[in-house]
């Protein structure tokens, strides 16, 4: 599931099955929220479809929202969550490190991965708690992007392996599904400017049957 927006006052949310590639369930939204993905999954259960696991990107506090259905985190989100902090090309030799081992991530089972995540962080911790006073005599942490690329890591790794732990379930561990759907959505919109906001919904809904 995600959202996807038409310039500052459209968006659609998206339910997608990723076995069968069927649009479930789309709805308008002005701004995505956890609340709306959750009555999304309600509407889909209403309508008797049994949701086995979730595939979503990182936003705050919806992973931990679908009580007793596996979520997966999608990894592509979580590698361009890393990017934002540290860049393609870390100057630090501490982020370059980090950076080598996040882009193992879609290649790499859990254990590997959350024990490579712990040998780095076992090696830069002090690094990571380095300190300095500001000109108002406040001690800041120096390398606060790099500590912040470290714990979304720490925080998000319960859900990012999702896949790995229930493979029977055949999850992905993206939500590259979709965001290409969505792409292809967009070119072909772009082949109608100027359309009326209910002509283009129109034209979502055809293109996004559900």
């Amino acid at each position: 599931m995600d959202t996807t927006y038409f310039g500052t006052k459209l968006g659609v949310m998206v339910f997608k099955d990723s076995l069968s590639g069927q649009i479930l369930y789309k709805q308008y939204v002005k701004k995505e929220t956890n609340t709306l993905y959750l009555s999304g999954i309600a509407e889909i259960s209403r309508r008797g479809i049994r949701v086995q696991s979730i595939i979503c990107d990182g936003r705050k506090g919806l992973l931990q929202l679908f009580e007793g259905i596996p979520v997966q985190m999608c990894q592509f989100h979580q590698v361009a969550i890393i990017r934002r902090y540290l860049t393609k090309k870390p100057k630090l030799q501490a982020g370059k490190e980090l950076w080598e081992h996040v882009r193992l991530l879609s290649k790499t089972d859990k254990e590997s991965f959350a024990g490579g995540l712990t040998d780095w962080y076992s090696k830069w911790e002090s690094f990571l708690n380095e300190r300095k006073t500001d000109a108002g005599g406040k001690s800041r942490y120096v390398h606060k992007r790099l500590r912040s690329a470290y714990r979304s890591l720490k925080t998000n790794l319960p859900w990012l392996f999702t896949w790995y732990d229930n493979m029977s379930l055949q999850i992905p561990n993206t939500t590259n599904a979709i965001d290409g759907h969505f792409a292809d959505l967009k070119n072909k919109l772009r082949n109608h400017n100027g359309l009326s906001m209910e002509r283009k919904k129109k034209f979502i809904d055809e293109f996004l049957k559900a």
